[in-house]
């Protein structure tokens, strides 16, 4: 998918990951596959082997990268949201500390559980969840991708997940879960229309997502924040959902989908007149363009995980079980 995701493809910047409490899924693998035809063939995404190896390459990027601040180290390992938030927070590191991260500890994962789709054509995918030395009793739940037999694999979407979170996920005799296309109409929305029914969620409110922190007390706390004495803040959500962006689904138990997908995010601090913006964290300066007087533009990309309802669940609304997001840039004016 991409070798320097963020040099090539996007303004690429970001503060430190925000982690929240995501979905997991459940599912150990154990024979393997041979890639024949892969665009037609239903077959497993990856051996159990070829996803270990990845997961490895994967750990010994992240901390190269983040021991030195420097984002091309694990660029091609990274793909899509993760991509965008991963090497804007290490910008930012760099341009506070450009010796190095002088905080750096390794990410070490352990306890690994695999869950590998059988499917058709491409992008191939999976999901390596695993506990981490960081972040408590949270799982890490990576998921990895790539578009062809020739290429690496590359984590595209990151999450926190509590133990007690994970979904049930029901495999074949071999194994193999089940991967749910992007136009499939089994869930209550489909996987591919998942990022434009959120965002337009977070704009207008209405039914279909269950009340949490990532859908009704998000939106109650930008409606507090709008207009504050002095500041007025205003905010934009666009669907992220095509090329690097590609939501991935697996089926769960009962019919469901757990779907990763991406969105991106605007918020603009505008002061009234006379005033000037509030001077923002390090982090965010180290990402700005432009000089920050009466107004400032941050642009950041999240990626999330949600649990989607088969349709005809009654009363069953869309659970969106966690949230990974970063400045990716910002603007002044």
């Amino acid at each position: 998918m991409s070798g320097d995701r963020d040099v090539r493809r996007r303004r690429g910047s970001a503060r430190a990951l925000a982690l929240s409490t995501a979905a997991a899924v459940l599912a150990v693998p154990t024979s393997g596959c041979v890639v024949v035809h892969g665009e037609r063939a239903v077959l497993p995404a990856a051996t159990r082997a070829e996803a270990t190896a990845a997961l490895e390459r994967f750990t010994t990027a992240y901390n190269e990268a983040d021991r030195a601040y420097d984002p091309s180290l694990d660029a091609p390992v990274t793909t899509g949201a993760l991509a965008d938030i991963d090497s804007a927070r290490l910008r930012a590191g760099a341009a506070r500390h450009p010796d190095g991260n002088p905080r750096h500890t390794p990410l070490e994962l352990t306890d690994v559980r695999y869950t590998i789709p059988k499917k058709a054509g491409w992008p191939r995918w999976f999901v390596a969840d695993a506990l981490g030395d960081k972040g408590g009793d949270a799982r890490w739940l990576l998921v990895f991708t790539r578009d062809g037999i020739d290429e690496a694999w590359e984590a595209a979407y990151l999450a926190l997940v509590e133990p007690d979170s994970l979904p049930e996920v029901p495999t074949d005799e071999d194994g193999w879960a089940e991967a749910v296309p992007a136009e499939s109409s089994e869930p209550t929305i489909s996987p591919g229309e998942l990022s434009e029914a959120y965002t337009g969620y977070l704009q207008e409110g209405g039914a279909g997502f269950a009340d949490g922190p990532h859908t009704s007390a998000w939106r109650e706390l930008r409606g507090k924040r709008e207009s504050r004495p002095g500041l007025a803040r205003q905010y934009i959500d666009e669907p992220l959902d095509g090329g690097d962006y590609v939501p991935l689904a697996v089926r769960t138990k009962g019919g469901g989908a757990l779907v990763f997908f991406a969105t991106r995010h605007y918020e603009k601090q505008t002061a009234a007149r006379g005033a000037t913006v509030p001077t923002p964290n390090q982090d965010v300066l180290a990402l700005t363009e432009g000089t920050i007087e009466g107004a400032l533009t941050m642009e950041f990309v999240s990626n999330a995980v949600a649990l989607i309802p088969p349709a005809g669940a009654a009363g069953e609304e869309v659970r969106v079980l966690g949230r990974v997001q970063g400045l990716t840039s910002a603007r002044g004016e």
